[in-house]
């Protein structure tokens, strides 16, 4: 169980325990959880000790996080109860708030929620009397992204001081550079960020390496997506200038260090941020981190029921 403010402060102002942001989380937390993500990797499916129910609400377009909780979910042995925003009241013009209480009140006790306006959860944390956990929120932050992302990180290198790890791509639209920017360098890692100077701002610009010396220093490379669904205007003239502006090609990864490892939250754009041939070769952690994905999620439902049920086990 969490030993840190974060307990005390939901106990105190009598909320459900929420995963929204990694803002709060002390690195006590981080490791606690990742040692409990560890630990489900070597579990069987769990029979939980009371019925739990779990929604998932996307209302953005999702494989890996939506399929990756449901998974988790089932291997904690909670119900799912199915959501589908385009099938749904929502389309009636209902509000998430209404949407979230019409779920809570059927009695979901837990429930996922990725949103395109950034901070959704805003509105909803003190009104609603079950867990959030955030699935995503616009260009804000991807908590779980980041915990499967550490998890990664951990196994390969058993820690995080001293890491020197480069995010690449689309860093201003990414929410999962914005949640992993942070939560690296509190742990103890140099981050640096490479891709077009245009997506970036000002206090990014200290951290920046060219690509060309990125591949060289870093010890773990994360390749972003390019996010089209949330540009306003068309900032590179073409996937091809892109991928050999700002891309991993093959002629940079043979720069890399021996023992680099290339991380990407996926949907990948193949030969676009990264050649496809490198998607699945032997650095590639690509995969490690979509299993991990589960692990992590069943630590963090685990972790939300138990701070929500009075510290009582699933």
């Amino acid at each position: 169980m969490l030993q840190s403010e974060l307990t005390a402060r939901r106990l105190k102002e009598k909320i459900p325990f929420h995963v929204l942001t990694l803002d709060e989380w002390s690195k006590n937390d981080i490791n606690h959880l990742l040692e409990r993500a560890q630990f489900f990797t070597g579990q069987p499916r769990q029979q939980p000790n009371n019925r739990y129910y779990a929604a998932n609400l996307f209302f953005e377009p999702s494989t890996r996080t939506k399929i990756s909780f449901e998974a988790a979910e089932k291997n904690l042995g909670l119900d799912v109860l199915h959501f589908e925003a385009d099938t749904s009241s929502v389309k009636k013009g209902e509000t998430l708030y209404d949407t979230v209480k019409t779920i809570e009140s059927i009695g979901a006790d837990i429930v996922v929620i990725r949103h395109g306006q950034e901070r959704y959860f805003d509105e909803l944390t003190r009104k609603v009397d079950i867990p959030i956990i955030n699935g995503g929120d616009g260009c804000g932050h991807h908590p779980t992204q980041s915990l499967l992302d550490l998890l990664t990180i951990k196994q390969e290198f058993g820690g995080f001081e001293g890491i020197q790890v480069v995010i690449a791509g689309d860093i201003f639209h990414s929410r999962v550079a914005r949640s992993n920017l942070d939560v690296l360098e509190r742990l103890g890692a140099d981050v640096r960020v490479s891709g077009p100077e245009g997506w970036m701002d000002e206090t990014l610009m200290k951290r920046y390496l060219p690509m060309d010396e990125a591949v060289k220093s870093a010890d773990v490379l994360m390749m972003l997506r390019i996010q089209h669904e949330r540009h306003t205007v068309q900032m590179v003239a073409g996937p091809e200038e892109y991928h050999q502006r700002f891309g991993l090609t093959k002629t940079r990864e043979k720069k890399m260090k021996p023992n680099s490892i290339i991380m990407h939250p996926a949907p990948i754009n193949r030969g676009v941020e990264m050649d496809s041939d490198l998607v699945e070769c032997d650095r590639s952690r690509i995969f490690k981190q979509m299993k991990n994905g589960v692990f992590v999620r069943m630590a963090v439902l685990d972790l939300c029921l138990q701070q929500s049920n009075g510290g009582i086990s699933i």
